[in-house]
């Protein structure tokens, strides 16, 4: 799974005044419109730029590669409960037979023997184990999840989210970001 990221189009990483990327999954960035417009508003800073640049009759100027916010953004604590959010917590993997395919959701207990959709009852399921299961309890299918669901944290989406690197990273990005990074001694 990876998040499609054209080069062509000149997309800005867009880092929180830390430094840090607003997010990895989806990798924080804006379109080269929406960068240019933020510094024209004074709302970030330009670190890094493209070869390109777009011009008007009275001015020019090098489209931006990575920018950062002038003002913090505290994360959120807490992730909003989403599909895309349940995927990424159990790593866009089948809690019941581990493969990537067809994912939707499951009730690991079923909705009509009172089971809630939260994240401590709600896991990512292929569409042949999720009608397998059906309504019936983890015991009575024979299916138990490879992992017990739970509330996860922003950091722990962060962690899997470096899992599944964009297809696309810019050469300006790789100092803010990291992907399997070694550090040197």
């Amino acid at each position: 799974m990876t998040i499609a990221v054209s080069p062509q189009a000149l997309p800005a990483l867009v880092l929180n005044a830390d430094f840090r990327p607003l997010s990895y999954y989806p990798l924080s960035l804006w379109s080269w419109q929406d960068a240019i417009k933020a510094v024209f508003l004074d709302r970030v800073n330009i670190i890094a730029e493209y070869d390109q640049a777009v011009s008007s009759p009275s001015f020019s100027m090098r489209l931006p590669s990575v920018v950062c916010l002038k003002t913090y953004i505290k994360p959120s604590r807490n992730p909003a409960f989403t599909r895309f959010n349940v995927f990424l917590r159990d790593r866009f993997q089948c809690q019941y037979c581990g493969t990537r395919e067809e994912l939707t959701f499951d009730h690991v207990i079923p909705r009509c023997k009172g089971g809630e959709t939260t994240w401590d009852n709600v896991v990512a399921a292929c569409s042949p184990c999720n009608l397998k299961k059906g309504s019936k309890l983890p015991r009575q299918a024979g299916m138990i999840p490879f992992q017990k669901p739970y509330q996860p944290t922003v950091q722990d989406l962060h962690n899997n989210g470096r899992l599944f690197p964009p297809n696309y990273l810019h050469e300006s990005w790789l100092d803010y970001l990291y992907w399997d990074s070694e550090l040197e001694p």
